[in-house]
């Protein structure tokens, strides 16, 4: 017959107690009675030990500096300054015990600690067997060579600019630029200004209204004198046009009111293809209704617009962009910063569905 016992454990752990009482029993003291038995000079001495980082003390009262002076009068602080730095040029400097003398060495020199052998077989490079055929060739090689090779494999900071750029080109090593050589500063090239835009534009406008089928490309890129009065002209012309393929107006002072009388205009194109308004002074709603306009147009493949008066167009401004541009089957490229991820993922996967399909219908109709 198999016996068991079970042994319990008892644990008694005795209050913590303060000067021979239970913490508890202070609850009920009265601090401000205690304090009222105090004398001045005891209650200062005990002000000097309370912790200066409480947070329930007072600023005022958490410095322990005290001064027993009378105020000789008002606070000025000017003069206070001045008598500051009066009184730093006035005082003379410590003078030094011991003058510096170069190259003597006083006090304890400090040495580094001795390396143990472990830490030296750590730091020792390990050696790699590459075999006889890459070794052998790894050792005839130039100087050329093996730069040519570090700038095939992307080890940059073996090399200088010029000894990467030489190699990538296959131009051959600069002369005197070794491992040890110095990159210097080429003069920096200046290029041409672009040439002003001489577009006519009266005569543009009137090719526009005259539906030139030779103008397929109208170019009003950064000139600046063009009139509200020109602008209205050319939008008014635009629907009854039907060659006209591509419109750059970037830089040219587009506002509000042309820019919603051009969204009016786009809504009866029939041959507009690629439109360009970038750098120009229209505000967000403004954008909504030029892209809305393009759900009329159907023929619209690119539309830019970034860069306006507004740098940030907004959720609301965004989402309403983002659900247009998803009801729009025609347009292929976008040109707006949007800012959100969700407005930007369902742009760029809406515009690739419209690219794969018309892909796919052209190379039907070639079957």
């Amino acid at each position: 017959m198999e016996t068991s016992s079970t042994t319990k454990t008892t644990t008694i752990s005795t209050p913590a107690k303060l000067y021979g009482k239970d913490l508890s029993e202070y609850d009920e003291v009265d601090v401000d009675a205690l304090l009222a038995q105090l004398s001045p000079e005891e209650i200062n001495i005990l002000a000097k030990e309370v912790d200066p980082d409480d947070s329930f003390l007072p600023p005022n009262e958490r410095c322990s500096y005290e001064c027993e002076k009378e105020p000789t009068g008002p606070l000025d602080r000017k003069k206070l300054i001045e008598h500051i730095n009066k009184q730093a040029l006035e005082t003379p400097d410590l003078p030094e015990n011991e003058p510096y003398v170069k190259g003597t060495v006083r006090g304890k020199k400090w040495l580094p600690p001795a390396r143990s052998e472990k830490d030296k077989e750590v730091e020792e490079g390990i050696a790699i067997d590459m075999g006889e055929e890459y070794e052998q060739a790894l050792t005839s090689a130039t100087q050329e060579e093996i730069i040519d090779l570090a700038a095939i494999l992307g080890f940059h900071s073996m090399m200088n600019q010029d000894q990467y750029h030489a190699s990538l080109l296959n131009k051959g090593q600069p002369i005197g630029l070794g491992w040890d050589g110095i990159t210097k500063s080429q003069q920096q090239k200046v290029y041409p200004m672009d040439p002003p835009n001489n577009t006519d534009i009266e005569d543009s406008i009137k090719r526009v209204k005259d539906d030139d089928p030779k103008l397929i490309e109208l170019n009003f890129n950064n000139i600046k004198n063009i009139s509200d009065e020109k602008l209205i002209q050319l939008f008014d012309a635009l629907p009854d046009n039907e060659h006209l393929e591509v419109l750059s107006l970037t830089n040219v002072g587009l506002t509000d009111k042309t820019a919603l009388l051009l969204a009016q205009a786009i809504e009866k194109s029939k041959t507009l293809r690629v439109l360009n308004v970038e750098t120009n002074f229209i505000s967000p709603p403004t954008i909504v209704a030029l892209v809305r306009s393009l759900l009329k147009a159907r023929t619209v493949e690119e539309f830019r617009a970034s860069n306006q008066r507004s740098s940030v167009l907004g959720n609301k401004i965004e989402m309403e962009i983002t659900e247009l541009v998803e009801k729009n089957s025609s347009l292929l490229r976008l040109g707006l910063h949007l800012e959100f991820n969700d407005a930007r993922h369902r742009v760029a996967a809406h515009l690739q569905r419209n690219i794969d399909r018309i892909r796919l219908s052209r190379l039907n109709q070639r079957k």
